[in-house]
Order: C-alpha cells, then sequence, then structure tokens
C-alpha cells in the first residue's frame, strides 16, 4: 500500500462526494469505508486508477448507508404515524377519497370504476358486471387508473364539480346483473353530501331522487318503455320525490344555482304535476332557460323545444328544433313527435321509423319502432 497516495486521494474523493450532493459527514464516513477496502483488496489487486476506485467505492457506500437510512425513516415515520389501540378518531377522509378517484387525469370510465371501487366498496367482479365487460378487462382499466393518481398529492382543494360529474355517470348507467347502479349512486351521492356542503351536491341528490322515485313506471311488463305521459303515476315513489323536493328547495333557498339544481327543478315540476295535462310547461321552459344558460349545451336545448311544443303548441317546438342541430343525439325522435302533435302522422311515421335506427339501445329502438307502426296502422284504417 502506497499510504502518500491514499493520504494525496483521500481530499480529493471526499471533495467528489460533497459536489455530487452528499453531506459533508456522510460523504467522509463512506470515504472512511472505501479506505478499509481499499487496506483489504489492493495489495493483492491494485486498481489501475486509484482514485477513480475510491469514488466509485465511496459513492456506493454513501447511497446504500442513504437507502438503509431512509428505510429507517420511513420504518419509524410508520410507527409514530400508527393508530393507538382503541376507537378510531371522527376524522372522515372520503371527501379526499372522492377527489381522488375523479382526479382530471383520469377518464371518465376510469374515474366511475375507481370510485366504484376505492368510495363504494364494490369488487372488481360486480364492477365488470356492471358494465358487461370482462373482470380482467375492469381489473386493467382499475390498476390503470390506480397507477395514475398514486403520486397525486392533496395540496389543492378538489374539484366539486369533477366529482358530481362521475356520480351522474353512474347514476346514469342504472341497473346492470347485480349492481343497481343508480342506487349505488344516490347512496355515494348522499355520503358526499355528509362530507361537504354545496348546493350543487344537494341538487344532484335531488335530481337523481326525483328522477329513482318513477323508476318502477318506467317499464311494462314485458320490459318496453313507458313514455312519461303515459306512466302510471300511482306507482311513483312519493316519499322519493318529498324528499327530493325537500332538499332541492334548500339548496335553492341559497342562490347559488347551479345546473343540478336546475334539471332537478325541472323533475320536481314532472312530479308536482297529478297528472300529465296539469304539467306546469311554461315554468318548465323557464327553468330550461335558466340552464341553458348555465350549460350552454345543445341537448338541454333539444329537450327545450320539447317545452316549447308542450307550452306554446307543437308548431313553435318545430321552429325551436330547426335552429338546432339535426345531428343531435335524439333529434330526429324530438321531431317526430313535435310533427304527430301538429296532426302531421305520415312525416312522424316516417321520422319514427328513421329515429329508430339511430337509437342508442335495444329498448329505446323497439319503443320507436312501435310508434312508427301505431301510426302507419292508423293511416292504413283512416284514422
Amino acid at each position: 500500500m502506497d499510504e502518500a497516495l491514499i493520504r494525496s486521494l483521500t481530499p480529493s474523493v471526499l471533495t467528489v462526494l460533497v459536489r455530487r450532493g452528499a453531506d459533508f459527514a456522510a460523504a467522509e464516513d463512506a470515504v472512511q469505508d472505501a479506505l478499509v477496502e481499499a487496506v483489504r483488496g489492493w495489495p493483492d489487486d491494485p486498481p489501475r486508477d486509484p482514485k477513480g476506485w475510491l469514488v466509485t467505492v465511496a459513492w456506493r457506500r454513501f447511497l446504500d448507508a442513504t437507502r438503509a437510512d431512509t428505510a429507517r425513516r420511513r420504518r419509524e415515520d410508520r410507527v409514530e404515524e400508527e393508530p393507538a389501540p382503541g376507537p378510531a378518531p371522527g376524522v372522515d377522509d372520503t371527501l379526499q377519497l372522492y377527489f381522488l378517484c375523479a382526479h382530471p387525469s383520469l377518464t371518465p370510465s376510469s374515474a366511475v370504476a375507481l370510485t366504484l371501487r376505492a368510495v363504494g366498496g364494490l369488487s372488481t367482479r360486480q364492477i365488470a358486471r356492471a358494465y358487461l365487460v370482462p373482470e380482467a378487462t375492469m381489473a386493467q382499466r382499475i390498476s390503470r387508473a390506480k397507477r395514475t393518481v398514486s403520486g397525486v398529492r392533496f395540496d389543492r382543494p378538489g374539484d366539486v364539480a369533477t366529482v358530481l360529474r362521475v356520480l351522474y355517470l353512474v347514476f346514469n348507467e342504472g341497473y346492470s346483473g347485480d349492481v343497481d347502479l343508480a342506487a349505488e349512486a344516490i347512496r355515494l351521492t348522499r355520503q358526499l353530501a355528509a362530507s361537504v356542503d354545496h348546493p350543487e351536491v344537494a341538487g344532484l341528490l335531488a335530481l337523481m331522487l326525483l328522477h329513482h322515485a318513477r323508476r318502477a313506471a318506467r317499464t311494462a311488463p314485458d320490459g318496453s318503455l313507458v313514455p312519461l305521459a303515459e306512466q302510471d303515476r300511482g306507482r311513483w315513489d312519493t316519499a322519493s320525490i318529498a324528499q327530493g323536493v325537500r332538499i332541492l328547495q334548500a339548496a335553492l333557498a341559497r342562490d347559488r344555482l347551479g345546473e343540478f339544481q336546475a334539471q332537478a327543478a325541472i323533475a320536481a315540476l314532472h312530479a308536482d304535476a297529478p297528472t300529465a295535462g296539469e304539467t306546469d310547461w311554461v315554468q318548465i321552459v323557464e327553468w330550461y332557460d335558466e340552464l341553458a344558460r348555465l350549460t350552454d349545451n345543445p341537448v338541454v336545448r333539444l329537450n327545450r323545444a320539447v317545452a316549447v311544443g308542450e307550452a306554446d303548441g307543437p308548431r313553435a317546438g318545430l321552429a325551436e328544433l330547426a335552429t338546432l342541430d339535426d345531428a343531435l343525439p335524439r333529434h330526429t325522435a324530438v321531431a317526430a313527435y313535435l310533427h304527430e302533435r301538429d296532426g302531421d302522422l305520415d312525416t312522424a311515421a316516417r321520422l319514427y321509423a328513421e329515429a329508430a335506427h339511430k337509437a342508442p339501445d335495444l329498448a329505446e329502438r323497439d319503443h320507436l319502432v312501435r310508434q312508427a307502426a301505431r301510426l302507419n296502422s292508423r293511416h292504413r284504417h283512416g284514422r
């Protein structure tokens, strides 16, 4: 061993480690460890580049020590953070979990799946059955979502509007397989309402309750759709309607109108009418005006055209419809309905048949086919 060489190299090796970011004490310890290794190994196998050898070995020792220290601190932190035996503290972290699952970096489908898994507590198999996809596909979707949000920090308030959109998507899935997603969405929205004081959360809960109250009357025994005007209102859930109206009234009283409150107000006006003929269509049009102002959504304007057709007559509704893009979903079905109301049965029958080809699901397609067949039958019999 060339002690003079070792002494001359030690300061420069220590400097290299400090320049790389090691604190002085840790760098010195690492260099000393490297020197011990040099004493053991150099007499039998001297390196070609003594300084390079010392730097490499010292840096490895520093990294090993840092990792070990980090792991130790993590273990100590976990012990310190471990809750004491006994009742858990009454802190509810559910709201942060909602925000995590509805993170903007996730696609809507992934956000819904992660919400059902993490907040709803549903199994991957249950979620897959509800969405009619293979369990492996849903497992991959949830795993990707978890990876996406794994590094998210809650250093800023979450976006309640994003959470509400995810819950609304869950509700609109309705019922499939062995999971009633509409009921699950209501449960989750109640949970959210208990965690955050926000009028739009109340508005969404009211909207869900008011729509869900009509569920039993929406389909006939054979599974076919029953339009709102033809539903047996005696089958509506009056307790859910009353609860939805109370929640909505409290939200509206805060004078912070949002789109879910406006939608709930429209649903409440439908629920309040003893018969379809007693529906307050004029007020519904006014609420659609508010909703259009809030959202500027073309589907809202399509629904408003129907309401105008009821309030001011079918020709007024058709005039409103003419201002909208005919590529909108259900535009043709609305046109068929308004033409039938106006007495133009031939045009209505043709449009019902055309709308059936564009229907998004089998139940709606069958309903539109029956409407076209009904009008064609009346035409053949001269009625």
